[in-house]
């Protein structure tokens, strides 16, 4: 029982870092269509942010690089929309290739600029210790992850931005027509997308080491979780990424890393035949 609670934080602390980079995939693969396999290189950004920091704020890199990972993470994401994935909308395979190579030449970019050893980040004082079984550090995740949830909640349903992004996402054509520039909403999907994928990236900071393939580690279950809860289903995300961050805690404690990743597939695929539009599907009158 006792191991059975000391893996609980290490569960949430992997879910909630799921959470905030499938919080990302949620505009841009579940609304969007788009399969963005170089998200995770805007998750690797978002770390070595939090590393280059250090040189002028210290311990408190972690807290300052926030902000600062999401513009970088954001307009990297922006680049990437405007210089090549808008011309390949509605052609998912075609992002999957594309993508898939930026992520590789980004890599490479992070090797020769940073090197292919790993470097590490130190966590603020007040981030040392925990509560009971909780440490500090994956409190701080997890509270990350529920502001992260909640402001886009609130821009989503709650700003006229919000309400076009929605707009374009479930009817281009006709969002076109009503006098929406859907330019300029793919613009800002893109950039708020790859910055929440940045945030990531400096709370990976706090429970590991950063190198140039960190966001290949996490990109292939973020996908994991928006699919299992739903194509653009922001409660759909949250829960199945608390429940895949525990599914793979708990399974790499009782086997190994390299068996844990099977069992995790194994019941994502196992759930996906008795609920292969996930958790929570958008019902709607249109005819397909």
């Amino acid at each position: 029982m006792e191991a059975f609670l000391n893996q609980l934080p290490i569960g949430l602390s992997i879910g909630a870092v799921l959470l905030l980079i499938a919080l990302g995939l949620t505009f841009t693969f579940g609304q969007m269509g788009v399969i963005n396999m170089a998200h995770g290189e805007f998750i690797m950004a978002g770390a070595y942010t939090a590393y280059l920091l250090q040189d002028w704020a210290g311990r408190q890199a972690v807290i300052v690089a926030l902000p600062v990972a999401f513009v970088v993470a954001g307009l990297m994401g922006l680049a990437l929309e405007r210089a090549a994935i808008r011309h390949f909308y509605g052609r998912p395979l075609d992002t999957l290739l594309l993508t898939w190579g930026v992520s590789l030449v980004l890599q490479q970019l992070a090797r020769d600029l940073f090197g292919a050893p790993n470097v590490q980040v130190q966590a603020p004082q007040w981030l040392q210790g925990g509560l009971g079984i909780m440490p500090y550090n994956r409190m701080f995740i997890l509270a990350l992850a529920v502001g992260s949830v909640v402001a886009v909640w609130a821009y989503m349903n709650r700003t006229g931005q919000g309400r076009r992004m929605q707009a374009v996402m479930q009817n281009r054509r006709l969002a076109s027509t009503s006098g929406i520039d859907t330019g300029r909403v793919d613009m800002r999907t893109f950039f708020i997308g790859s910055g929440l994928a940045g945030i990531a990236g400096v709370a990976l900071t706090l429970i590991g080491p950063v190198g140039p393939a960190l966001g290949t580690y996490y990109i292939v279950d973020a996908f994991l979780v928006v699919v299992a809860g739903g194509l653009g289903q922001l409660r759909g995300a949250v829960i199945a990424a608390a429940g895949l961050g525990l599914l793979n805690s708990y399974a790499e404690f009782w086997t190994d890393a390299s068996l844990a990743k099977v069992i995790v597939f194994a019941v994502i695929v196992a759930f996906l035949q008795f609920r292969p539009q996930g958790l929570f599907v958008v019902r709607s009158r249109a005819l397909t």
